[in-house]
């Protein structure tokens, strides 16, 4: 019954993507200009030989009526003769020594050769009807998505009409109260799909903008389809892909290049930077001032998308262009906001959330949940033992990192020593080996320094 539920679901939300972006029927309806469709098809019989229309049609994404359109005007120009018939009586194609020096002529242009692109006013278009915004985050949603997290109420009331609104929120405070993961269960919030194409045409070059490592497909009915049926016009445009809403997190290793269309000189290939990837969805900036840039530079490149919802890129002949910005762009950091970015800067991020330790019955919470997913006992004299001896003793805040991070090394112990029960010992052991020489030096330098102060 739930697989059929599911693929009823499936197969309705299917039928809604077909009438978002129908199948193009006409080589017009593309939006593509034939010379470029005719390159495209003459570059996958330069990789693959002999196809026939069935074929050239799944690996260009093409309905039959527009690839027979295109085959037609290809043969006109001598550029492919027919090689006989294939599966269903399909004619099927080569290159002639023209089609095959023509075509190398266009790899040598743009080395794409995927499955056809969409234009960039029609991705435009559709980047806009599937905005975040519009779809919205309620507060029963926001608190059941994080039912099983120990968070304060308070703070996603905060960080809920952040997402719901689509505006970029800066999340700040110590290191190891939880901000990376939360940020990261943002996600959850991401409900709904939306269409992503395999590629977008600009200033004739091709932009790779699907990219499997970054972009969950749902799966499509059509998808199982025997190949001859494929050929046919239905469901939803094959250019686009169903997809979840994108989710890209990046941290220290983001580098300025990222952000702008990368090109390879040795494929002529562009690849779509990181924000184009999760557009309709969420960018994660983790570990904010960290990066090998400077902060100045990461924050100064976002100004004018956080303030239009627009972005601009550049191809690598230089050719300019804008695309749309719809990303919900979340900020983590450990540091202090003002020592990375200015007022200014700091007064078009609408949402600016603080992250404190925690309060005695949260950390108890979250002690009792690592204690069952590590598969410990939960002895309430161990936790206290914890904040009250340890923590205190050290003068070390009760974050959000501490239970998991010290239970998992008291389990990494027990199971050393053949044990399964924790006690004060290994848990005063844990506590060491977590901490180091580091705590007891920083103390040693407080004590140090409050007795100059007396003498």
């Amino acid at each position: 019954m739930l697989q059929e539920a599911a693929a009823t679901s499936n197969s309705g939300a299917s039928r809604r993507a077909a009438q978002r972006a129908p199948r193009p029927g006409t080589l017009a309806e593309t939006g593509l200009p034939p010379l470029y469709l005719a390159d495209l098809l003459a570059k996958h019989l330069l990789e693959q030989g002999v196809l026939d229309l069935h074929q050239l049609g799944c690996k260009s994404a093409l309905a039959g009526s527009v690839v027979q359109e295109v085959c037609r005007f290809l043969r006109e120009e001598g550029r492919v003769e027919v090689r006989g018939q294939g599966t269903g009586g399909a004619l099927r194609f080569g290159l002639t020594d023209r089609g095959r020096a023509l075509a190398q002529e266009a790899f040598n242009r743009d080395g794409y050769s995927g499955k056809a692109p969409v234009t960039l006013e029609e991705y435009s278009t559709r980047v806009r009807e599937q905005a975040l915004s519009k779809q919205g985050i309620r507060r029963d949603a926001m608190m059941a998505a994080f039912a099983d997290t120990v968070i304060a109420p308070a703070l996603l009331d905060q960080l809920g009409p952040g997402l719901h609104s689509g505006r970029a929120i800066f999340i700040h405070g110590h290191a190891g109260t939880g901000k990376s993961y939360i940020a990261r269960r943002l996600m959850r919030l991401l409900q709904g799909e939306v269409l992503v194409p395999h590629a977008i045409l600009v200033g004739g070059k091709t932009i790779r903008c699907y990219d499997p490592a970054v972009h969950q497909t749902l799966e499509d009915p059509a998808d199982t389809l025997p190949t001859v049926q494929l050929y046919l016009e239905q469901g939803h445009d094959p250019r686009y892909v169903r997809c979840h809403r994108p989710c890209v997190v990046t941290g220290g290793e983001l580098t300025m290049e990222r952000l702008e269309l990368q090109y390879d000189a040795t494929s002529h290939i562009h690849l779509a930077p990181v924000q184009l990837l999760a557009n309709n969805g969420m960018l994660v900036i983790d570990d904010l001032g960290r990066q090998r840039m400077s902060p100045t530079e990461l924050l100064n490149r976002w100004i004018v998308p956080l303030e239009e919802r627009c972005d601009f890129l550049s191809l690598a002949n230089g050719y300019h262009f804008s695309v749309p910005f719809e990303v919900a762009l979340v900020f983590s950091t450990n540091l202090d906001p003002l020592s990375l970015a200015d007022a200014a800067f700091l007064r078009r991020i609408g949402y600016k959330i603080h992250f404190a330790p925690l309060e005695r019955e949260a950390y108890l919470a979250i002690w009792q949940q690592e204690c069952q997913a590590q598969g410990l006992p939960f002895e309430q004299a161990l936790a206290d033992f914890t904040i009250d001896e340890l923590h205190v003793r050290d003068r070390v805040p009760l974050l959000a990192c501490h239970p998991r991070d010290i239970l998992s090394l008291a389990h990494d112990q027990l199971d050393y020593q053949g044990l399964s029960t924790p006690d004060r010992k290994t848990l005063s052991w844990a506590w060491r080996t977590y901490f180091g020489d580091f705590r007891d030096a920083a103390n040693a330098a407080d004590r140090n320094a409050a007795d100059n102060r007396r003498d």
